[in-house]
């Protein structure tokens, strides 16, 4: 029997922290768990469960007591063939509930969301990052609002619109493009002013890309350390894990679960998720195990 071998250990290239508003995120070897707090009734997973503001909020907690490091708050709903909503609508969404996460917890909050308004709203309720699927490209005031606020941010792939991007996603080479298309937008926010240290990048698991671009982005997610930034992947509870398991209505925690280990083994800094409890459980054993780093915790 051979030892097992990560890809990435404690000592291979990679971003060792992500610098937010007022916060700095120390990204060690295990990757930090974002959970999902979705204001919206329409989300793909779990849409209407959070919708009100108490509900969501009861919820962020609670992600918080099961090991969240950054609870990541959307007022609008990016599953394919979505409908956008205002900026009035959304802020209504998740101003409030930004603001008395923050208040009752010192964990980070992201604001998810495409919209300068929005987000600057959102910074003002205490949020420390900007988490945009359009990599700050959909509202010409983003980059302004980011650079002037000093938010840490995450930029997005995403091949069309939530409404469009599923009609029919095509590559030459799904990795090389989305690589490319992360290293302009890259350039693209330093030049606006954002510091290096507050950018984060996230290739876009099931935005614009067939079961088959998904799972070539997960089984490639390391080549994105060519960035030198920290990396965020959604994959959680998406539609390749039920193509996968060849049952679209199966409970998919397990699942994702799974590919959160994955993901560990590529070094990916950031992993966002719905099932906050169960992964964070897994990377714990996963890690103490020497799964991610070779080397097993000695427990006295």
């Amino acid at each position: 029997m051979t030892d097992y071998t990560p890809l990435f250990s404690a000592n291979s290239p990679r971003a060792q922290r992500w610098q937010l508003r007022t916060k700095t995120l120390q990204l060690p070897t295990r990757p930090l768990v974002m959970g999902i707090v979705n204001v919206t009734p329409d989300s793909f997973s779990d849409g209407g469960k959070f919708f009100a503001r108490e509900a969501a909020i009861r919820h962020a907690l609670l992600l918080a007591d099961q090991g969240a490091d950054i609870l990541d708050v959307g007022g609008e709903s990016t599953r394919p063939y979505s409908d956008a909503v205002s900026a009035a609508e959304e802020l209504s969404r998740v101003v409030e509930v930004v603001r008395e996460i923050c208040r009752q917890t010192t964990i980070p909050v992201s604001i998810d969301t495409s919209k300068a308004e929005v987000a600057e709203a959102a910074l003002e309720a205490g949020a420390e990052i900007i988490n945009d699927v359009t990599g700050l490209e959909g509202d010409p005031q983003m980059l302004a609002v980011a650079a002037r606020t000093g938010a840490g941010v995450c930029a997005m792939h995403m091949q069309g619109t939530p409404l469009t991007m599923q009609e029919n996603p095509a590559y030459q080479n799904v990795v090389e493009e989305i690589l490319e298309y992360l290293r302009a937008r890259q350039r693209v926010l330093l030049e606006a002013g954002i510091a290096n240290e507050k950018i984060c990048l996230d290739p876009g698991i099931g935005f614009g890309k067939t079961h088959q671009h998904n799972l070539t982005l997960l089984a490639n997610s390391h080549r994105f350390h060519e960035l030198a930034a920290p990396l965020l992947v959604g994959h959680s509870r998406k539609g390749f894990v039920g193509k996968v398991l060849r049952d679209k209505e199966t409970d998919r925690t397990a699942a994702t679960v799974g590919v959160s280990m994955m993901l560990a083994t590529r070094g990916v800094q950031v992993l966002r998720v719905h099932d906050v409890q169960e992964t964070s459980q897994a990377l714990r054993l996963f890690e103490a195990a020497g799964g991610i780093d070779g080397n097993a915790a000695i427990l006295e």
